[in-house]
């Protein structure tokens, strides 16, 4: 399992949408962590939004705050705390405000929350958002309210979800839930379940949807992507053996790509999150075959080290990892590709870490997502590794491993200088009011001159400049799919 962490600065933002007619309760909603807790924020805003709430960007005036938390890194659970403290601050105030924690903090720590520490009315687990209305009552009849049911079957598929605070251009869409891989670090296959894969018609059916409202990109979400399998029985659950299952009709993600590329060829398409042990070829020659398929993998390694690899349960090798790179790059060369990155795992050497180090040499990554590692109660690592590394040495090399992703970075951006690129327009530029912002196939932040262009324009961008991070150029025209 993977979760590729979204922009810092969305961390927390209250999420809004719409105002429905006739809606007379306010529900507030922040979200933490990695793209799929955005997403499920959408679905529990289209839950709510049918039992009479409207979104607020204003807590001080919400009847139910919920927060969708993060259990990945240590951090990401104190920082929901600190905010659970500024809720209860504010109830105090508004007595008539209720409290809910959704997500992986939620199911890891279930009733805690309710029994021990007092501080919420509700605690719902990913699985059980559509349980929301009857929670919710039983809050409003002065119980306590918990659900942290994890399920086999649920996706979601049925609920359209609101898209909230976002651009208008770029959307999620959930493919598949929960986790098979259990990584000894991750906690993501306790708090979300078992993987399952939703169905590519109704999959099919929200991309239309949104591209109908206009949305230019959208990314395929899942914690595992590449293991998308969807047989035309329904789940595996549903065959009485195996090879009343083998007979069925099968779609995998390589085809799920291309359905999707196919349905809206022009709207452009990424995906997120891949593991190296899954990603096949057939994957990366439907991401050649289709122009919209952007040139773009978040290809998650943890280590470079296979021994530490090992450690982590990761089913692959360095060398394996290496020869998947090379696959990439023949069969995509202008790929974009970027990491996550763990150090200072138990029992990871300096060998190890500079295996680690070679290892980024070799791909030299567009961009990443480096961490040093944070024990997660209940994991395997932390019932069966003592955390024995020091934190000096444990921020050292974190300090190491993020100063080599910036070079790279800027070797990466430099290579996009006096070429000419496809940028998609998602907004005003942080920096300045007189620019656009947009990114590359690639994923590459591009700033230019707004002139006559406007937000969810394809434009072809002459970069003259850039930095370790951003393409600074010029519009020379409209690209072919604005056509």
């Amino acid at each position: 399992m993977e979760e590729k962490v979204i922009d810092e600065n969305k961390q927390g933002e209250a999420l809004v949408l719409e105002a429905k007619e006739g809606n007379a309760r306010k529900l507030y909603i922040e979200s933490y962590g990695c793209q799929m807790n955005f997403s499920d924020s959408e679905i529990v805003a289209s839950i709510l939004a049918e039992q009479g709430f409207n979104t607020t960007q204003q807590m001080e005036e919400a009847d139910l705050v919920l927060v969708n938390t993060c259990s990945i890194r240590d951090k990401a659970e104190q920082t929901v705390r600190k905010r659970l403290e500024k809720y209860n601050a504010v109830k105090k105030i508004n007595p008539k405000m209720k409290v809910g924690v959704l997500g992986c903090m939620a199911e890891r720590l279930k009733s805690k929350f309710l029994e021990e520490e007092k501080i919420v009315d509700m605690v719902v687990g990913p699985d059980a958002y559509k349980d929301l209305p009857n929670l919710l009552k039983e809050v409003e009849e002065g119980r306590d309210a918990v659900n942290v049911i994890l399920s086999k079957d649920e996706t979601y598929g049925d609920i359209s979800p609101v898209r909230l605070g976002g651009n208008g251009v770029t959307a999620f869409v959930s493919i598949t839930r929960g986790c098979d891989n259990m990584c000894t670090f991750c906690v993501v296959p306790f708090t979300r379940g078992r993987e399952r894969s939703r169905d590519p018609k109704s999959i099919i059916e929200e991309v239309n949807d949104l591209a109908a409202k206009g949305y230019k990109e959208i990314t395929l979400l899942g914690q595992n992507v590449d293991s998308y399998l969807w047989y035309g029985g329904g789940l595996k659950k549903d065959f009485k053996n195996a090879t009343e299952m083998q007979k069925a009709t099968a779609t995998n993600f390589a085809q799920l790509l291309e359905l999707v590329a196919q349905a809206q060829p022009k709207m452009r398409i990424r995906f997120s999150t891949s593991n190296p042990q899954d990603m096949t070829e057939d994957v990366l020659h439907s991401m050649a075959k289709y122009d919209n398929i952007c040139n773009y993998i978040h290809l998650p390694v943890q280590s470079g080290s296979t021994r530490i690899l090992k450690e982590m349960n990761r089913q692959h090798t360095r060398e394996e990892y290496f020869e998947l790179i090379d696959t990439v790059k023949r069969i995509i060369p202008d790929c974009g590709i970027s990491q996550d990155m763990i150090t200072g795992f138990p029992t990871e050497t300096e060998e190890d870490h500079q295996d680690t180090l070679s290892l980024m040499e070799y791909v030299k990554y567009d961009f990443g997502f480096m961490f040093m590692y944070s024990e997660r109660p209940g994991t395997m690592a932390a019932r069966k590794l003592e955390d024995n590394i020091p934190e000096e040495v444990k921020k050292r090399r974190l300090t190491e491993i993020v100063d080599l992703q910036q070079k790279h970075s800027a070797y990466r951006t430099q290579e996009f200088v006096g070429k000419t690129v496809e940028v998609l327009i998602e907004k005003e530029s942080r920096k300045s009011d007189a620019q656009w912002s947009g990114r590359t196939q690639q994923n590459t932040v591009a700033v230019f001159p707004k002139e006559h262009y406007k937000v969810g324009d394809f434009v072809m961008v002459k970069i003259e400049d850039c930095t370790s991070a951003t393409l600074i150029g010029k519009a020379v025209g409209y690209s072919k799919v604005n056509n």
